[in-house]
């Protein structure tokens, strides 16, 4: 009898791995389409994705999956509000606000739905001062391996108070707060608890480097990818939000302000 449970155990096991794999590998298409410049085909890919997992409570019961279906929702989301968003202005930082806000309601309605409490996720103060010493030099290295990866421009005209506070506060509190909510705090957790700590990480980072797909380079996408698994790595032995959010907002800034100013006035 014993025998005959951890079998059918091992059976959900193989088809709980198998109900993750398939949205994420479609995922992955749909990056891969944007990445070789068929926009038009990866937009209706993301659309299918997320019909396909918006109607998968019809077919599949397993809560576990529900729970890993839902926020592997928000990537297909992000993409298209991402690919339609006009632009308003002629700096292109704004429209990270734009495109960051549109996720705000979903990642909330996701995170009171599904947890308790905000510690569970990892929003705490706890050793909040030293981690954020740290995540500004380990942000400087992350964002100076990503620079010579891709040689992004900037997108601040210079360096004054006025634009580094702006782009600190919008890589910070906009495009670090949500991508960290997203892959560390919901999608990594619920992974861990369905599956391990090193699948999750895998499947996380993998996701992380593929939707950055669209500065058109492999390289990007590998290097993005290992930095995803560095943020989440930190994310598992910590249990800080606040820690990675302010890594991956300092890491942006050294990217996008400062080091393409100082190395072009450097060259």
């Amino acid at each position: 009898m014993e025998i005959l449970i951890k079998s059918q155990k091992k059976v959900e096991f193989k088809e709980l791995r198998l109900y993750i794999a398939i949205p994420v590998l479609c995922i992955g298409i749909a990056e891969l389409l944007l990445f070789y410049g068929k926009v038009g085909a990866a937009v209706w890919f993301h659309i299918g994705i997320l019909l396909a997992l918006s109607l998968s409570n019809l077919f599949i019961k397993d809560p576990r999956v529900h729970e890993i279906y839902i926020p592997l929702m928000l990537l297909p989301i992000f993409r298209l509000v991402n690919l339609s968003m006009p632009i308003f202005f002629k700096t292109t930082l704004y429209t990270f606000i734009f495109a960051y806000s549109s996720l705000i309601i979903p990642v909330a309605a996701i995170i009171i739905h599904q947890w308790k409490s905000l510690e569970e996720i990892g929003i705490t103060r706890k050793h909040l001062l030293a981690y954020t010493v740290i995540s500004v030099p380990l942000g400087f290295l992350l964002g100076l391996g990503e620079y010579l990866t891709i040689r992004t421009g900037y997108l601040i005209p210079d360096l004054t108070f006025k634009n580094l506070l702006m782009l600190i506060i919008i890589m910070v509190f906009f495009v670090g707060l949500i991508e960290e909510l997203i892959f560390r705090s919901i999608l990594q957790i619920r992974l861990e608890q369905a599956l391990s700590v090193q699948e999750a990480l895998i499947i996380t980072s993998l996701l992380f480097g593929l939707m950055h797909s669209g500065y058109g380079t492999f390289n990007e996408i590998l290097y993005t990818g290992f930095v995803g698994l560095i943020l989440g790595f930190l994310f598992y032995k910590t249990k800080s939000l606040p820690f990675v959010v302010v890594l991956h907002g300092f890491a942006n800034v050294f990217l996008f302000g400062i080091l393409p100013h100082h190395i072009i006035s450097w060259t």
